[in-house]
């Protein structure tokens, strides 16, 4: 098991290039199925959640190839199964996302329930109501897999009862080929769903609406193979724009669109850090502490949920009192036991958390619980005084392209080592 270990308090400056988003390509490459041709996919993300996803489509008949570090070159006109199991689902959420395609293309799909994250109850029981509203019959097998008949898809009115990332997708993704008109009613707007409808359309699909909360999709008869590039990653980016802030740096962050960052960069100018925005790229700099601010997470256009332990880390060492409420997820303030350890005073309460800021956190052996705790744990350790360790790093290589490289690139102090290398005696210091 390889560990990051960090010596804080370097203030990171210098320039740093985002990679595609993770949560845009997890929902494209399985999308390629209904091409049944060949795809080139470019802007993609060096992660493992990338990997996997490639294993799978390797696993069901497709033919895809690096044709250099980030660009994916995708045939699936051989893909010959419908099947997907737990062994291939278990290390990621976006699997589900193999049912909306599959039964797209197949009539039919057989998928274990997915992996990823755990941070709260993450039901799929509207992504089922969109299937069974265009014509499917769905059934959950004793053994965890969900089994979808599909054979007669056709347009309807599909409302989901909550603003879902992950329904929306899964219902557009079975809807395209599905004879007639489909309206997605209360769907999600994230840019990834932007992204994923430009794509679908760049193969011969027929979306309109995507980015607001009426979506509107008639079905084609075939798809076609074409070439395409990831939008830049909305959170990974915001991850480097807290962590200039937290270390009191200087950072251009480069391929992003400044549009998709509008409401964190409010909160960060709210906490008094110069935020400059341009074409393509963003400056976050900052000489003197954060002051407070509250924080209550929401659906695309509000303060993203993915964001939220990141920003929650960066208020552990603001000036005052900051509330951040959790407007997504039931439980996703498990890592605030982590900051604890290294010296923050946060008091959780059910989905709100009383943030008071103190003047320094110290170096200690922490854990990512998730993926956005992990980098939640990268800001600590970097704003920290003395070192921070670092386990479970696995969430973080799940979302976070070279993420030790690049900050080793702004300045930090940080490297990675395995646990049968030479052990490393870690410093910690009290505030």
């Amino acid at each position: 098991m390889e560990r990051i270990f960090i010596n804080g308090g370097n203030p990171l400056k210098g320039e740093v290039t985002i990679s595609g988003a993770k949560n845009a390509v997890l929902a494209i490459l399985p999308a390629t199925i209904l091409a049944q041709d060949m795809c080139v996919i470019e802007n993609v993300p060096r992660i493992s959640d990338v990997e996997h996803m490639v294993r799978i489509l390797h696993q069901l008949g497709a033919r895809v190839n690096y044709i250099n570090d980030t660009t994916l070159e995708i045939d699936t006109s051989s893909v010959n199964s419908y099947v997907v199991t737990h062994d291939m689902t278990k290390h990621m959420r976006a699997s589900y996302y193999l049912i909306g395609t599959l039964i797209s293309r197949f009539g039919r799909a057989k998928v274990a329930m997915p992996g990823g994250c755990n941070f709260g109850v993450r039901p799929i029981d509207q992504h089922i109501k969109g299937f069974e509203i265009l014509g499917s019959e769905v059934n959950l097998s004793e053994n965890a897999m969900i089994e979808v008949d599909a054979t007669k898809l056709a347009g309807g009115l599909i409302y989901l009862d909550v603003v879902s990332v992950g329904a929306t997708i899964n219902c557009m993704l079975a809807a395209v080929r599905a004879k007639g008109l489909t309206v997605i009613e209360n769907a999600a707007k994230e840019p990834h769903i932007v992204d994923l409808a430009n794509f679908l359309n760049s193969m011969g699909a027929d979306i309109r609406g995507a980015g607001t909360d009426v979506i509107k999709i008639r079905g084609v008869d075939r798809l076609h193979g074409c070439s395409y590039s990831i939008i830049p990653d909305q959170i990974e980016a915001g991850t480097f724009m807290v962590a200039a802030a937290a270390t009191k740096g200087s950072v251009l962050i480069k391929n992003v669109t400044p549009k998709h960052l509008e409401s964190i960069t409010a909160k960060l100018i709210q906490c008094g850090i110069t935020v400059e925005e341009y074409d393509d790229s963003i400056l976050v700099k900052s000489d003197k502490r954060a002051k407070r601010c509250n924080v209550k997470t929401m659906p695309h256009p509000g303060f993203p949920t993915d964001m939220q332990p990141q920003m929650t880390t960066l208020l552990a060492i603001a000036d005052g009192t900051s509330i951040v409420s959790e407007g997504v997820w039931d439980n996703r303030f498990q890592y605030v036991e982590q900051l604890l350890r290294m010296g923050a005073n946060i008091n959780v309460s059910g989905k709100t958390a009383t943030v008071e800021g103190v003047e320094q956190l110290h170096g200690a052996p922490v854990r990512a619980d998730d993926l956005r705790a992990g980098a939640a744990m990268l800001i600590a350790g970097l704003a920290a005084k003395g070192t921070t360790s670092i386990e479970n790093i696995v969430y973080i290589d799940r979302g976070y392209d070279d993420v030790v490289g690049k900050f080793k690139s702004l300045g930090a102090d940080i490297w990675r080592v395995d646990d049968e290398d030479k052990p490393t005696v870690v410093k910690t210091e009290t505030a």
